[in-house]
């Protein structure tokens, strides 16, 4: 028997433009945040969902006006990840670098994923919408890996989450990440084009290496500080792929320092430079304002223990430059 006393209402939602032509499915799956999808589904299909008082298919695609009725639900139904408490949640506020009405850009710490899923209860989506619950709408835009620090693209309405999905999807959207290379390059600037085959291994892993029957990926490399043992480089997605800039420089020889997942097992340098955590720091986008004639140029600083290793290194050169002048 349900709890009744941890039952959501009925609610009666009415349509919006930043709602217009989305699929009910995904309308209700975006209402209905944790509650898993063969629920949603169900609740469709019995009826228990209504569009304007009539049954509707999933694929219906709602326009502006419409009533959408949503049964009432368990709070916690089973199967649903856990909620963060607005309370815990308001410090993601602290970290939120650019804000208008159509979206924001949050500077997102390592080791935090985008969302939660596959054993993460929550990730920074769900923090953000516990710290901001008059929000509406707050959708990611595109996805960090859970191990990079840096600029994540949020939406705030429905309509330019659908721009700028069109944005990225067309290259319109510019991407520069900071990394910290093995190895020291040799050569100028370098354009990794290698397609990229995602596999899902055991448990949902997923594990990305270059194969020519994978996806086209390419990725512009420019090497900034040469080291005896690493190169600082700027990395430039033209293409934007799982795992994308990790697998493309491990391919040339030169793994992204901290890459537990496709770095070298000898982790001797991250050792001597204290570095506990992936070099790679999604640090400048460059976009369109969805809804203006403008520019939107927003930047990212290195973190604290990035910017350590990287004094280690400067220190080590100076070290090794006096020594042999």
């Amino acid at each position: 028997m349900p709890d009744h006393k941890n039952m959501q209402p009925v609610r009666q939602i009415t349509v919006d433009s930043d709602s217009a032509q989305r699929r009910l499915d995904n309308f209700l799956l975006s209402q209905l945040k944790g509650l898993p999808r063969p629920r949603v589904y169900r609740m469709i299909r019995s009826g228990e969902v209504r569009v304007n008082k009539r049954r509707a298919k999933p694929g219906y695609r709602l326009v502006p006006g419409d009533v959408v009725r949503v049964p009432p639900i368990a709070l916690f139904d089973k199967g649903s990840r856990a909620r963060p408490r607005p309370a815990d949640s308001r410090w993601i506020t602290e970290r939120v670098i650019y804000d208008d009405d159509d979206l924001l850009v949050l500077d997102k710490p390592a080791g935090l994923a985008v969302h939660g899923g596959s054993g993460i209860s929550f990730g920074a989506i769900e923090l953000l919408r516990a710290a901001m619950p008059h929000s509406s709408c707050l959708e990611l835009a595109h996805r960090l890996d859970r191990d990079t620090s840096g600029c994540l693209l949020v939406a705030k309405r429905r309509s330019s989450l659908r721009k700028l999905h069109q944005m990225f999807r067309e290259g319109e959207v510019g991407k520069t990440y900071i990394a910290l290379l093995a190895g020291h390059w040799n050569g100028g600037p370098r354009t990794v084009d290698s397609p990229l085959y995602t596999e899902h291994r055991k448990g949902g892993e997923r594990h990305v290496r270059v194969d020519k029957d994978g996806k086209s990926a390419m990725t512009r490399i420019e090497p900034q500080v040469r080291f005896d043992q690493a190169t600082l480089v700027n990395a430039q997605l033209l293409t934007g792929r799982t795992h994308q800039i990790r697998v493309h420089t491990e391919s040339i020889g030169h793994p992204v320092l901290g890459d537990r997942r496709y770095g070298s097992e000898d982790y001797s340098l991250e050792k001597k430079l204290g570095l506990e955590r992936l070099f790679l720091h999604a640090t400048v986008l460059k976009f369109q304002s969805p809804s203006r004639e403008m520019e939107i140029t927003v930047e990212s600083p290195l973190e604290d223990e990035l910017q350590a290793a990287l004094a280690r290194l400067e220190g080590e050169k100076e070290k090794s430059a006096k020594q042999n002048p």
